[in-house]
């Protein structure tokens, strides 16, 4: 009789919650948090869906909680739907059900009240299946055209296209100046080699005029001591 006191129980309040979303919390009492409606039952294994690799990168711990709230949006129905249902199902796992008898308990109870039959209820999860995908598709796409792997047209670049055009211009900036760098260094290379020659040619050339002029000089100096002293001894 406990048992059927807590499925009865859980029922009532799964239902007035469901109809009454607005109602005050009792006194003394906070607000209840709903679960995610994504949550699946302990009971059952969870078998890895479409986005569960992003789970698995390295720093990612857990969903943001704008995630979670997109989700929700996503999930939140008229209560006559399969997310309606498995909160049934998860109320009705806390009084102790588990497995087929968890899930045909909680549909006649649930049935009961929303006059949904078997087939309608499944309809309306693979629906919420559909809706899923199809956001997530659209996530997807959205990500892919931010990462720049997909063009989206009329969409304005996104932060890492952007910077990646960025990037790119700067390499290529980068390469040229690499070449011009390379190019004035050669040129300097064979600039400070024809200064040298210069030099040297400049050098030479002094140390020619230099030997000339002193030759010159004494040849000079050697024929005006000569004449001074001949000619001038004759004159007197």
């Amino acid at each position: 009789m406990d048992l059927f006191d807590n499925l009865t129980k859980a029922a009532k309040d799964f239902f007035v919650e469901a109809d009454a979303p607005g109602a005050p919390a009792p006194a003394g009492k906070g607000p209840t948090t709903p679960h995610p409606a994504s949550a699946v039952p302990q009971q059952l294994p969870v078998a890895p869906g479409p986005g569960t690799f992003a789970l698995n990168q390295p720093g990612i711990t857990q969903p943001e909680q704008r995630h979670l709230d997109h989700i929700a949006t996503l999930l939140a129905g008229d209560g006559k739907d399969f997310v309606a249902y498995t909160k049934m199902v998860k109320s009705m796992a806390a009084s102790g059900l588990a497995g087929p008898v968890l899930y045909q308990t909680a549909f006649h109870a649930f049935a009961a009240v929303t006059g949904l039959d078997a087939a309608t209820l499944l309809t309306t999860g693979e629906q919420l299946e559909h809706k899923l995908q199809a956001d997530r598709n659209k996530v997807l796409e959205r990500h892919q055209e931010k990462m720049g792997e997909l063009k989206i047209p009329n969409a304005p670049p996104s932060p890492i296209v952007q910077l990646t055009a960025q990037e790119q211009q700067l390499q290529a900036d980068l390469a040229e100046l690499t070449r011009q760098l390379e190019a004035k260094s050669q040129q300097l290379q064979a600039t400070q080699q024809q200064l040298v020659a210069e030099r040297q040619k400049a050098q030479a050339a002094l140390a020619s005029y230099e030997l000339a002029s002193a030759t010159a000089a004494a040849d000079l100096k050697a024929h005006r001591q000569a004449a001074q002293s001949f000619l001038l001894g004759v004159v007197r």
